[in-house]
């Protein structure tokens, strides 16, 4: 996907250091991030172009927009990603006039007025970076709460290695946070009331410049100003004071750590507080600081923060750590992004299902799970005519899928189940005729359609099943294969161990069989429930596919793919409007208001 990261700052901030943090994460996953920005400090491999978004008359809001259609347009962006008010006031509507979707991640608390609620500029979808966000925004500006949830401003977790708490003679005490605003302000007072620097030697790290009113401390303060090995600095510490994303930095260097933003005091993080302190996001977000500052309890704090064990520091660093977990976040994002393209576009790529493929009306048998080898043909070669290019599993593994929306790439996924000789006789040479790809899912322990014939209330016609050769002889030509049982059970309604078992020696089974590995599976008459799907991803399956239930987004649910049928009642007009990339959309708001 092509990205776009949109802030408005014009110094560093917690919100700069996620948006590099994320931008290279994304790129190192495949995709092209670039970043607009007033200013832009922290080293990233995304592509970095200076907008002035805090410049905010009418005249400068225009040529941001005008900037940002163009920009969107020339680097085919499919989503945008904004991070700070200002940035998505502009990018919003830049979104709207291009037709993509924009996701914002609120980092603070934003401000009530009727502009704001008539004008929200939250995109079409937002995440909060903490509990106190989202319920503020929900409450006070109107924000639906289908269109918001938590997540966390995430961190590479494996930068930050637990390490011993340094053993100085003179305990250092380091407040990390810009000397700016609020938090300026917060600085200045735990100067001037609660830290000794006769007892501790404090230092500062933060801020371009040293503000005038600061001054009269540097004699016994370290000033440090803005550094690049910030988490160098932390452990080197006994104890850290600050908010936001420095607390999570030093819970996970194991240190202790006195939450205390602009917003909140949460006091020293105990495993008794860590709940409250990730509401507000370790005291950015909350009640009005004056409100909650108790300077006795301070000086405490600092005493006892010096009497901490280790257990309980490596119990709250655990807790942080599932919270804060970059690749969890990075993977929940990519999720959001692909679902607003989803909805924004109204398109997906196309899985279809077919099953058998005849030849002869005696072969119609009693179901009507075939389609005849003249529509096959007919499909294929519409498909072909209308550009589509056909992909398996093994590409999406490769990062194929997030390609689905890229300009003049339509790309579509045909799959068989059970796993017919048909499939073998009749569908076989007509992909390769126009040079396409499939996914047939394969019955491992029968070599016939057993569970259709054995059928008391509708028993079906005998029908062979593929031999080795036929399976090798398409897998040489490129032709992928995935599991399907078994003895083609309905997985939910017998015993789990007999559900685990027919997923798991399935697959074993195949895997040696064909001297390859599986990396899909489809549930035997679409029947599935959460346990079963967890069954298919502990064997080992990295996608599952159902039939006609799941969401309309591929990428939401990995094991639990929604599929489009193809039967012999489907004419050209028909295949056409399925193959659309719109289908799912209509079918699920015909089944939503057949349900009213």
């Amino acid at each position: 996907m092509n990205i776009l990261m949109a802030l408005s700052q014009l110094e560093v901030t917690g919100a700069e250091v996620y948006a590099a943090t994320l931008s290279d994460r994304l790129i190192k996953k495949g995709h092209k991030v670039f970043i607009v920005s007033d200013t832009f400090t922290k080293e990233t491999d995304g592509e970095y172009h200076k907008l002035e978004f805090n410049k905010r008359s009418l005249g400068k809001r225009i040529s941001q927009i005008k900037f940002l259609v163009d920009f969107i347009k020339k680097n085919d962006i499919q989503v945008a990603h904004a991070h700070s008010r200002a940035s998505s006031w502009s990018t919003s509507i830049a979104c709207s006039m291009t037709g993509i979707p924009l996701i914002t991640t609120i980092h603070g608390r934003q401000p009530v007025h009727l502009s704001r609620k008539i004008f929200k500029a939250f995109g079409d979808y937002s995440f909060a970076v903490c509990e106190n966000i989202r319920d503020h925004l929900i409450k006070d500006l109107g924000v639906k709460e289908d269109k918001i949830e938590i997540l966390r401003n995430g961190i590479d977790i494996n930068s930050y290695v637990e390490t011993p708490l340094p053993e100085n003679e003179k305990k250092i005490i380091s407040i990390i946070g810009r000397l700016s605003g609020p938090k300026g302000e917060v600085t200045y007072k735990l100067l001037e009331k609660a830290l000794d620097p006769d007892l501790y030697q404090i230092r500062i790290i933060g801020g371009k410049n040293i503000p005038d009113k600061f001054k009269k401390f540097t004699d016994k303060v370290d000033f440090l100003g803005y550094v690049n090995n910030i988490p160098e600095f932390i452990k080197e510490s006994d104890l850290v004071i600050g908010a936001g994303r420095v607390a999570v930095e030093a819970i996970l260097s194991g240190r202790p750590v006195l939450a205390i933003g602009e917003a909140k005091s949460i006091g020293l993080i105990t495993k008794d507080n860590i709940a409250e302190a990730l509401s507000s996001n370790f005291g950015d977000i909350g009640v009005k600081l004056e409100e909650s500052f108790n300077w006795d309890k301070m000086l405490e704090d600092i005493r006892a923060a010096f009497e901490l064990n280790d257990n309980e520091l490596h119990e709250i660093r655990h807790k942080v750590k599932k919270e804060f977990d970059l690749k969890k976040i990075v993977r929940n994002l990519e999720i959001a992004y692909q679902r607003q393209i989803v909805l924004k576009k109204k398109y997906e790529m196309p899985i279809l299902m077919y099953h058998r493929v005849i030849k002869e009306d005696s072969e119609k048998g009693v179901h009507g799970t075939y389609v005849t080898v003249e529509q096959f043909d007919e499909h294929m070669s519409i498909l072909k005519n209308m550009g589509y290019e056909t992909v398996v599993f093994d590409d999406l593994i490769k990062n194929k899928f997030k390609q689905r929306f890229d300009k003049n790439k339509k790309l579509i996924m045909i799959t068989f189940d059970d796993g017919y000789e048909d499939n073998y006789k009749y569908a076989f040479p007509i992909l390769k005729k126009y040079g396409f790809k499939a996914v047939v899912y394969l019955v491992s322990h029968l070599d016939y359609n057993k569970w259709d014939v054995e059928n008391i209330n509708n028993p079906e016609k005998k029908y062979k099943l593929m031999t080795k050769d036929h399976l090798l002889e398409m897998q040489r030509y490129g032709i992928e294969f995935g599991g399907h049982t078994k003895t083609h059970a309905k997985l939910s309604r017998i015993e789990p161990e007999e559900a685990r078992d027919e997923i798991f020696e399935s697959k074993e089974t195949l895997e040696n069989f064909l001297d390859n590995r599986l990396i899909s599976f489809a549930y035997p008459y679409g029947d599935l429930n959460d346990r079963v799907k967890q069954m298919a991803e502990e064997a080992g399956y990295k996608f599952a596919v159902s039939t006609d239930s799941g969401s309309v987004c591929f990428s939401d649910d990995l094991f639990q793919i929604r599929r489009i049928g193809i039967f012999p009642t489907i004419n050209s007009f028909g295949f056409k409007r399925k193959i659309k990339g719109n289908y799912n959309f209509i079918k699920i708001k015909r089944e939503q208001k057949n349900e009213r």
